[in-house]
């Protein structure tokens, strides 16, 4: 996150630091070669934002307790499990700038690493013994499988709409971000009406985070971003500048963009991405990004001043702003 994130995120330093020890002991095995695999897929902790965003959205609606603490412990294990299986359907080889589980150890590995970690996070939650918070998080990891299926149902479509596009990135990252929010809320004592608002903050802010993702596939550097890029490209996955482009672009243009897409050349990437950018598509996902952004923004103002407040609009700045 960057500096001035940083700081106004002091006001829950403490919790994120309890996050990340309870993290380390929750999932600490009898079994040597477990927490070998975990101790490595620590590494992609980076930014914490599902925690951050749970504890932020508690602590703007009053005071963190333990169940906070715990509730984004079991988010990060959540998180921390997609990206494991995702790595599995990407292929991926890198992810925070080292090699990942699936490269290390294979799929098998990684697939039940991911599992190991799906499994702690529901135990977890259960320790809470609150109805609330595990059919939420339930609902979520459905929604996330949901999302990944429909992904890959729609591989290869040159056809793919904007909003089949939505409804995808929706299940697959927003609405974790979402439940944060609704989380944090609730077991801050705030009204029905508040949790509501936050809950649309996290949807908004998780699906402007998705899209500036896919913008940095395209035009990021490897070097920078710490992850394999190109995949969306490599597997037929078709976001939001593709579909914007195969929409807007002179006919040529957009039958060279299929014939890429099609292709099994080495340097597709590259060509697509010099196709792509003398076009309006980056822009257009940036502004479609920026205007969730601001949506979420918007639905902060019911909240009364606060650090946590300040940095729930900074975030929403930071995650279409964000080079990595």
């Amino acid at each position: 996150m960057t500096t001035a994130l940083t700081h106004l995120t002091d006001c829950i330093a403490p919790q994120l630091a309890q996050v990340a020890d309870r993290f380390h002991t929750e999932l600490d095995s009898s079994v040597a070669c477990v927490n070998t695999l975990i101790k490595h897929v620590s590494r992609f902790r980076g930014k914490m934002l599902r925690p951050t965003l749970l504890l932020l959205a508690g602590k703007s609606c009053g005071e963190i307790v333990d169940a906070h603490v715990t509730l984004a412990t079991v988010v990060e294990m959540v998180h921390m499990a997609t990206l494991v299986h995702d790595d599995v359907l990407d292929e991926a080889e890198l992810r925070r700038k080292g090699a990942t589980i699936n490269h290390l150890r294979g799929n098998e590995a990684a697939v039940l690493l991911g599992d190991y970690l799906i499994s702690h996070s529901y135990h977890l939650c259960s320790s809470i013994d609150s109805q609330l918070a595990s059919r939420m998080i339930a609902r979520t990891t459905n929604q996330v499988c949901e999302g990944e299926l429909l992904q890959i149902e729609n591989r290869n479509n040159y056809d793919l709409d904007e909003e089949t596009y939505l409804k995808i990135i929706t299940r697959k990252t927003a609405v974790l971000c979402a439940t944060c929010c609704h989380l944090g809320a609730k077991f801050a004592g705030a009204s029905e009406a508040v949790v509501a608002q936050l809950e649309l903050y996290g949807l908004s802010l998780g699906t402007a985070f998705q899209i500036q993702d896919d913008i940095l596939d395209i035009v990021g550097d490897t070097r920078a971003v710490g992850k394999t890029l190109g995949i969306d490209v490599e597997k037929g996955k078709l976001t939001l500048p593709m579909i914007h482009f195969l929409r807007t672009a002179p006919m040529e243009h957009r039958t060279l963009l299929r014939d890429l897409l099609a292709s099994r050349e080495s340097d597709k990437t590259e060509k697509i991405r010099n196709l792509i950018l003398p076009s309006q598509s980056i822009e257009y996902a940036k502004n479609r990004a920026r205007q969730l952004a601001n949506r979420a923004r918007t639905a902060l103002d019911s909240l009364e001043p606060s650090d946590a407040k300040l940095a729930l609009q900074l975030m929403s700045e930071f995650v279409v702003d964000r080079p990595v």
